[in-house]
This record gives C-alpha cells, structure tokens and sequence, in this order.
C-alpha cells in the first residue's frame, strides 16, 4: 500500500512512503567464496549462518538477484562496454511512457491482478512461468514479482506483449540471489 506506519505509546500515525532498497552482500563472511584466485576460508557452518542473514520473506520481496563477479585488475581502467547513459536514460524513458500508457500507473504501481489480466502475457511466456514456479517452489509474491520484472523487460526492449524470453530472463533474476556469489540485490518493498 505504499505506506509506513510509525507506531508509539501515545498512538500510531501512517505516511506515504515509496522506497528502492539495494542490498550488496559478499558471498560469505570472508568474502572469497567462488573467487577464482583466491582460497574461501570459512566453513560450511559457517556459509549456512551467513546465508541464513536474509530470512527467505526479506529475499521474496526483492524483485532483482543480480550475482557481481570481482571486476579483473586489467578491467578497473578500461573503457565501459555498456550503451551510453543517454541511450539508456532514453529506453527507460520510452518504457516508462509504455507503462504509464497501458496502466495509468508505472508497473511497480499496478495491482498484481491487473498487472495479470492486462500485462498482455503471451501463452508460452506464463506456462514457462507456470513449469518454473512449480520447479522452484515460488511463493504468490514471487510469482507476482516476476511477472512485474518481465512486464518492465518487455517495456525496456519496445514490445508490446511480454514473450517467453522476458520471462525467461525475469526467471533468471529470480533464481540467483544471497547463495550466489557477491550477490546485489535490488528491489522495493512493499
């Protein structure tokens, strides 16, 4: 509902509240699980209490489980391989005229019903959705997330209905998380 709620003694009152939360965290707790040139020192007991730090309902309402791999030293000065920030800032621009067009609301915003009913979700994409919620055991939310994370894919790339590649690819996000190496997280928290 996009609200916070500040409770006292003397009462409660609530605020609008819209929050982006990003969560960086280093595989394990000395940092070198899954590196390639250098040893992990920690136990097994040890990664399981670590991993446990984020209790599987936090980790549901993180829309985006993104590994990041250590950077080589030979990377740190060379020039960026990504698009320019203009050609980004103008894809997400145009996707987010495509959202407001379709919903009245950016996709973050819209009911998971609605999103749903008119996402324009193709067949193949929702049975892929179907097949991996089912293999993965994904909980309503992260069903609903997912479905929000392809709807945005699909926004970002121009089309119209969401194909089974944007699922696909929302699926990816969704599976990885705090048991992959340095995993960034990002979501918001509703």
């Amino acid at each position: 509902d996009r609200m916070v709620t500040i409770a006292r003694i003397a009462g409660s009152i609530r605020f609008p509240s819209d929050v982006l939360l990003i969560v960086a965290m280093n595989p394990c707790p000395c940092g070198y699980a899954g590196h390639a040139t250098i040893a992990c020192h920690c136990d097994e007991r040890a990664l399981a209490r670590y991993r446990r730090r984020i209790s599987g309902p936090l980790a549901d309402r993180i829309d985006l489980h993104i590994p990041v791999g250590t950077v080589p030293v030979a990377d740190l000065d060379a020039a960026p391989r990504t698009p320019e920030s203009h050609l980004l800032r103008e894809s997400v621009t145009a996707a987010r005229v495509r959202q407001l067009q379709r919903f009245d609301a950016l996709n973050a915003a819209v009911a998971p019903r609605r999103l749903s009913l008119s996402g324009r979700f193709e067949p193949a994409a929702v049975a892929l959705l179907r097949d991996a919620s089912e293999k993965l055991g994904l909980s309503a939310r992260a069903w609903h997330r997912t479905l929000r994370v392809a709807r945005t894919i699909a926004d970002l790339a121009g089309e119209d209905g969401v194909p089974l590649l944007a699922v696909a690819e929302a699926l990816r996000y969704r599976r990885a998380g705090p048991r992959t190496p340095q995993a960034l997280l990002v979501g918001t928290i509703q």
